[in-house]
């Protein structure tokens, strides 16, 4: 046997089995598993049907860089996806089953085994499979704490440079499982300079890019950020997978993209490895990669159960969760823009709570949201409930920006016109008319 496997620890859910077998639920209650983690929407139709269209095909070996149609449409995404300018989707996407497999194999492939000092850097906590492809390639692991202090972004200043010139590969999470953290252009920048000045390989996991709460502001991603810094894809290979995206675990389908030359390596390693895709699973993975639809359902299915689980959660524990606050206000939003306000009420009501709390009455997020919940009511014709927001808005802002700022005549006006639309014509007048606080009044935070 090889002696290498007895240094990897158990699997965290045979921990968790281990620890449910002492415990006894009410068999009253539904349970709830928040183990595995494993997608509970249905997976698409079309994608269902993809499938099942294509059964026909199990007849055939599959190629293992597999078919030309699934890499164009994975480079197409990546296009798409990221801004990028192009990607060659015959040497530099490679497709796989799942990203947990590709991720274990990969260390396989990069590390080298004839240096016994090799060290392979992962954040920490991370995803149990870093360490396990670390421990078997016969690297030792080091771990790059994320701490809640620093926004749970890995401590990469931490870890000595005696460590960084044994480094072979970094593995990095983005978001990141199990914090949600998103890297930054300047996390990207940090990270592509120490693998400049040290040369390892950098691994970036990316397969919970497509689950964020805000359309317009999806996470980055290292392809995106390297070409953004003007730079290539060198030493950096991103993986991906359909699983969460579009809710097919069972499918195992993801991909590799990035460096040529190491992709080149990795396809050679697979061939031997027997990691070739079945070709059914192939044509539904190209279904699912050519539609959005679909994703924007998830993620506005996510972005609801997270707006409703996140209070009753934060009743019993200190919950940090401005990407919750995102997905109250995001489905406030979707709900407004489809004129649903009563269903958008709640949800911008907590927004407003919520950034009260976390960032004091007098914070500008605390207007915005004010104003935004008081243009809500105000469609409604519910002047009365529109009326003290508008005011908290305006006057924060006049205490934040000070009275000439034009934001806060914009407040003043839209105030104004409110106490006209509720019939007080006299102090609309009076609002218009008061004089400018002093300009040297103190801003609150």
């Amino acid at each position: 046997m090889n002696p290498r496997l007895q240094s990897l620890q158990p699997y965290p859910f045979e921990k968790l089995r281990e620890l449910f077998a002492r415990v006894t639920p009410s068999p009253s209650l539904a349970h709830i598993s928040l183990g595995i983690g494993e997608p509970r929407h249905p997976t698409p139709e079309f994608i269902k049907r993809a499938l099942s269209e294509s059964l026909g095909k199990l007849a055939s070996y599959p190629p293992t860089a597999g078919g030309d149609a699934l890499r164009q449409a994975i480079a197409d995404w990546l296009v798409r996806r990221y801004g990028l300018r192009s990607i060659d989707w015959k040497t530099e996407v490679l497709p796989v089953n799942g990203s947990r497999e590709a991720l274990f194999a990969f260390a396989q492939t990069v590390l080298d085994p004839s240096r016994g000092d090799a060290v392979v850097v992962c954040p920490n906590p991370f995803y149990q499979i870093y360490e396990g492809a670390a421990l078997l390639a016969g690297a030792r692991p080091h771990y790059a704490n994320a701490m809640p202090e620093r926004g749970f972004a890995a401590d990469y200043a931490s870890v000595p440079g005696e460590v960084w010139r044994r480094t072979q590969l970094l593995y990095v999470c983005s978001p990141g499982n199990p914090t949600g953290k998103v890297l930054d252009l300047g996390d990207w920048k940090e990270i592509f300079s120490l693998s400049d000045r040290h040369g390892f390989v950098v691994a970036s996991d990316e397969c919970y890019s497509e689950v964020y709460f805000n359309e317009g502001s999806a996470p980055l991603g290292a392809l995106q950020a390297a070409a953004q810094l003007g730079r290539g894809f060198e030493r950096l290979a991103v993986f991906s997978s359909l699983s969460k995206r579009s809710n097919v675990p069972g499918m195992r389908s993801g991909f590799v993209a990035g460096d040529a030359a190491i992709l080149k390596a990795f396809l050679l390693y697979r061939t031997y490895h027997g990691g070739a895709m079945s070709l059914a699973v192939q044509d539904a993975s190209v279904a699912a990669w050519r539609d959005e639809a679909h994703v924007r359902e998830n993620r506005r299915k996510y972005a609801e159960k997270f707006a409703r689980v996140t209070p009753l959660i934060q009743t019993a524990l200190k919950v940090e969760a401005p990407e919750a606050i995102s997905a109250l206000g995001n489905l406030g939003e979707i709900y407004s823009s489809q004129g649903k306000y009563s269903d958008a009420e709640p949800f911008l009501a907590k927004v407003l709570q919520i950034k009260e709390r976390e960032l004091g009455p007098n914070s500008l997020e605390v207007a915005s949201s004010a104003s935004r919940l008081a243009l809500l009511y105000y469609c409604e014709s519910k002047y009365d409930k529109a009326e003290p927001l508008y005011k908290k808005s305006f006057q924060i802002r006049e205490l934040n920006l000070g009275a000439k700022d034009p934001v806060v005549l914009q407040s003043l006006q839209f105030y104004a016109a409110l106490l006209r639309q509720e019939g007080r014509k006299e102090e609309a007048q009076k609002i218009e008319a008061r004089p400018a606080r002093s300009e040297n009044s103190k801003p609150l935070s």
